[in-house]
């Protein structure tokens, strides 16, 4: 593989001004693909006693496919590990602006950063009912999240684009945000439902949320069947 490391930020908008993805863009040559069957759970990686080096993975890493990787937000502890992964290419969720020292990181390992802000999740409102006279103050259990359809389909684009291969996908904690896009593209990949929240859950654990798996399930992935995609197409 071949790659130029001339940078430079883009800015991609949908409807007008509405921002849906900031890119550093890194121009490359795609000589050979990996096509060797995926591995489905967290990866451990063992210290290179040699060097004295510890690899540590981020939050919540994992490999989701052939060249696909997801994972919490990554910090300078786990710069070195995400250099063995040979990335080209990450997917942030987040719509905080990206730390100097993970931009300067990406600059220098000649990655390309499409970040598309979602945003996180926050505890609905207290809201008050009227009952016999007394005011009731209740809170709801459940968040109410706006997940952004149009948002997490052109980030689901560039994760299927083996051109950005490989990616990792991250959000925060490598949850929820994360959860639902890889849960998307296990619907494009025909797996079942059931499959699909079981490996939500295996992640998200106690803070799985109803509202993600929803969304998940109702997620229309006709306008994506299109597009080529050379990892794994299994039902599950």
């Amino acid at each position: 593989m071949k790659e130029d490391t001339k940078a430079k930020l883009n800015q991609n908008h949908q409807h007008g001004s509405q921002q849906m993805c900031r890119t550093i863009e890194v121009v490359a040559t795609v000589d050979h693909i990996d096509m060797s069957p995926p591995v489905m759970y967290p990866v451990v990686v063992a210290a290179n006693t040699g060097d004295d080096l510890n690899l540590i993975p981020p939050l919540n890493f994992a490999m989701v496919d052939n060249g696909i990787f997801r994972s919490g937000f990554p910090d300078s502890a786990n710069f070195s590990f995400l250099q063995t992964l040979g990335l080209r290419s990450i997917v942030c969720l987040c719509p905080e602006p990206y730390p100097e020292a993970n931009t300067e990181f990406l600059k220098s390992n000649g990655i390309r950063l499409f970040q598309f802000g979602i945003e996180g999740y926050k505890n609905a409102p207290y809201h008050s009912m009227k009952h016999t006279g007394v005011t009731i103050w209740s809170f709801m259990t459940e968040p109410f999240v706006n997940i952004p359809e149009d948002t997490i389909r052109e980030a689901l684009k560039v994760v299927i684009d083996v051109r950005n291969h490989p990616v990792l996908i991250h959000c925060n904690r490598g949850k929820h945000r994360t959860g639902c896009l890889v849960g998307c593209l296990r619907k494009l990949q025909r797996w079942c439902l059931s499959s699909v929240f079981d490996e939500y859950q295996r992640f998200a654990a106690a803070k799985a949320r109803v509202s993600d798996q929803r969304f998940m399930e109702l997620f229309d992935v006709s306008s994506l069947k299109h597009l080529p995609m050379s990892f794994s197409c299994s039902k599950k």
